[in-house]
């Protein structure tokens, strides 16, 4: 214990669990609307395995897959702490995905401005908790902020690269094997 602090009086939620610090409400309706954020992107992503999958491209659609369930599994993040901080998991609705696009550098825009309103969620999130004192929020914000920024950056880096290639269908495929391969990640000059 430090010297000179007061203890926090704990309360108790409805299941009964102890709370060591209060949420406000602002920001526990925003955990909840971005845990519905994850969901919808991962609704978005199957969609996108299921279209690539149909075109028998299956880097891409194992790329949409795992990025599918990485936003699932964001999403199982924020229902844990929401869970641990005593608070309740509102889910909200899941809409249906789009599953009609024009061509595949609307399909690649698509996907990184997803990235990019996420990123956004999380941004807002961290103020607004950096707003209310609640240093347990920003804590666990710092690492899904860090691999948001990675996961935009890589979403970047494909539509980037569709756009070098000037939408020539022999550089779908190159693309396509290289995600396959695991290998389509962007240049690091940074051991």
């Amino acid at each position: 214990m430090v010297l000179g602090t007061q203890h926090a009086t704990s309360t108790l939620q409805s299941g009964g669990r102890p709370v060591a610090q209060p949420m406000q409400e602002t920001l526990l309706e925003a955990l909840q609307q971005h845990l519905a954020m994850e969901l919808n992107a991962s609704s978005a992503y199957w969609a996108l395995a299921v279209w690539f999958a149909e075109r028998e491209l299956r880097g891409f659609s194992r790329t949409f897959k795992e990025e599918s369930d990485q936003e699932r599994n964001h999403a199982g993040l924020f229902a844990d702490y929401l869970v641990v901080r005593g608070q309740p998991v509102a889910l909200g609705s899941i809409n249906a995905p789009k599953q009609v696009w024009n061509d595949i550098e609307d399909i690649l825009t698509s996907v990184f401005q997803m990235e990019v309103d996420v990123t956004t969620s999380l941004n807002q999130l961290y103020a607004l908790a950096e707003q209310s004192g609640d240093v347990r929020t920003t804590v666990f914000l710092d690492p899904l902020i860090d691999n948001q920024t990675a996961s935009e950056d890589e979403a970047a880096h494909r539509l980037g690269r569709w756009r070098l290639s000037g939408g020539e269908p022999a550089a779908l495929l190159i693309l396509d094997a290289e995600l396959a391969g695991g290998k389509a990640g962007p240049a690091k000059l940074a051991d």
